[in-house]
């Protein structure tokens, strides 16, 4: 986690890829506004976590939802499937 100054707000590096390239992400966003912001666009729809147009697997780290029920099966989440316009940062994130 990123010790920048950002209220009480956390920060988490999140890298694309295995040694790819990384941006910040805010726990208060989700992932995929933090991607764009960072330059980094990421394929989307809704944006609310039923189309699934952007769904990635994530190969380390954590995400919160914060929405009752986000369009990733229990089985896709075991997987380590996650919707980057609903999913937020818990931890640093290496997403596939």
């Amino acid at each position: 986690m990123d010790e920048q100054d950002h209220g009480a707000v956390a920060v988490w590096r999140v890298t694309l890829g295995v040694g790819g390239p990384t941006f910040d992400a805010p726990e208060d966003q989700p992932l995929m506004r933090s991607a764009e912001a960072a330059g980094w666009p990421m394929a989307s729809s809704c944006r609310n976590g039923t189309c699934r147009t952007c769904m990635q697997r994530m190969l380390s780290g954590e995400v919160r939802y914060r929405i009752d029920w986000p369009g990733v099966l229990a089985e896709e989440r075991r997987e380590g499937w996650v919707l980057p316009c609903v999913a937020h940062p818990a931890a640093d994130i290496v997403l596939e």
